[in-house]
């Protein structure tokens, strides 16, 4: 009797932790593909973005790394400022100076820019705003390849 219970308590064991890493990497890809991410109050829809840079109302940052930049390209007009680097608030506050222009972040599925564009306006650089759907599509929206929107190589 006692190998049966031992038996069973192994295959409960076994089970709860396989629910474990299956809960654990259903909230792991959630948050990577940014599925509640909405377009809403505060941000832009990548059209939106796109139509700002193009008539020069809006300064738009891809912060993503530059090997992401490389592998799809950038949002036509958009600046890459690797989010990574030990100066880059201080270079976003001079180009966001120098430009004179409201700030839009965006990245490859949101995450990275809602949580720089929530570090930019602590830090009092406003007006700045997320683009939450990104480069590659979130909960959010397609995103801006997706949408068939204008790429740049850097």
């Amino acid at each position: 009797m006692a190998h049966t219970t031992s038996l069973w308590s192994r295959r409960r064991i076994i089970g709860l932790g396989a629910a474990a890493a299956l809960t654990g990497g259903a909230v792991y890809g959630g948050r990577w593909y940014n599925v509640a991410a909405q377009n809403g109050t505060g941000t832009l829809t990548p059209l939106q973005a796109h139509a700002g840079v193009q008539d020069g109302t809006l300064l738009l940052i891809d912060i993503r790394r530059p090997d992401e930049w490389a592998l799809t390209g950038i949002g036509q007009g958009a600046h890459p400022l690797d989010m990574r680097n030990v100066d880059f608030m201080a270079a976003l506050r001079s180009l966001a100076q120098a430009r004179g222009l409201p700030v839009a972040v965006i990245c490859a599925r949101g995450v990275r820019s809602r949580f720089v564009t929530r570090q930019m306006q602590a830090a009092g650089l406003a007006p700045v705003t997320d683009v939450p759907e990104g480069i590659l599509g979130s909960g959010a929206g397609p995103g801006w390849i997706k949408r068939g929107l204008p790429l740049a190589r850097v």
